[in-house]
């Protein structure tokens, strides 16, 4: 929704869209500069909070440049996101996509007003709502499958020790193991078959596990919303299967927090609660 214009020294940068918002509530906020301050602009229904920006700094040439960069992005984001909590804390509010910026204050009330059904619906809906989020990790892989892996890797290992020895003339000295027992090749590969299938319940389970908490949180949330599992670190053995956001009535925070615990004892599962949140995820495409 960015809207430029070289000719036009100011422009107007939009935080979000609420109603009635209380003034003090963005009041000494720096926004995305310190040139102007963070404002409310009365539309015909609502209210927006905006701030006077240089339009030269939101071209598409800058904002590229700036996407280029992690940590100017990175301030953008922080100070968008600032002033949209600071505001949110106050009263129903829509966030706006970040660089949301027009020529003017009269383009600004031109096209939020086509808006205007939009922005109803979205603040009739978190209004005394929060987002809450749930991560759920699926245990380790289990012992008996790690300790077959492990000793699959020592037989190899000491074969391959045999074999070296053998092409450069050392002896090779016998061990105590002896020769293979009769039928040692097919207890191997029912050992691998059984860390298989040790595996493969491991995960059904987790995937069980994941869609009964997704289940329960539903019952209590307004409205949920899956997401994609994020890719854990290279050092974090855990798997993520269950990666959702909640919009969760204010008063119905403390059974919220309470319902994972319970979850976690039942379950055995590590679960975890962040929030709340502004309810980006609720507020459909603005």
């Amino acid at each position: 929704m960015r809207q430029h214009d070289a000719e036009v020294p100011d422009a107007t940068y939009v935080f979000a869209v609420c109603r009635d918002p209380d003034p003090s509530s963005c009041a000494g906020l720096p926004g995305v500069t310190h040139e102007a301050p963070v404002r409310l602009l009365a539309l015909d229904s609502f209210t927006a909070i905006v701030q006077t920006v240089r339009a030269r700094d939101f071209t598409d040439e800058a904002w590229q440049s700036r996407l280029s960069d992690q940590r100017e992005l990175e301030r953008y984001a922080r100070a968008h996101h600032d002033v949209v909590s600071a505001v949110a804390a106050a009263c129903p509010t829509v966030p706006l996509p970040m660089a949301t910026v027009y020529h003017a204050d009269e383009r600004v009330r031109e096209a939020l007003a086509k808006e205007t059904d939009r922005f109803r619906a979205a603040l009739k809906r978190i209004a005394h709502h929060a987002e809450w989020g749930v991560k759920v990790y699926a245990p380790p892989a289990a012992t008996a499958a790690t300790a077959a892996t492990a000793a699959t890797a020592a037989t190899a290992a000491t074969a391959a020790t045999d074999d070296a020895d053998r092409r450069t003339g050392r002896p090779v000295v016998p061990t105590d193991r002896g020769r293979p027992a009769a039928g040692a090749g097919l207890a191997y590969l029912e050992r691998k078959r059984g860390a298989q299938r040790l595996r493969e319940r491991s995960q059904e389970d987790a995937l069980r596990t994941a869609e009964a908490v997704d289940e329960q949180v539903g019952r209590l949330a307004t409205a949920s919303r899956r997401l994609r599992p994020h890719p854990q670190p290279s050092t974090d053995r855990r798997v993520q299967i269950l990666n959702a956001t909640y919009l969760v009535a204010e008063h119905r925070s403390e059974e919220l927090a309470l319902l994972t615990r319970t979850l976690r004892e039942r379950t055995g599962a590590e679960i975890e609660l962040s929030g709340p949140w502004v309810p980006y995820s609720f507020v459909g495409e603005v």
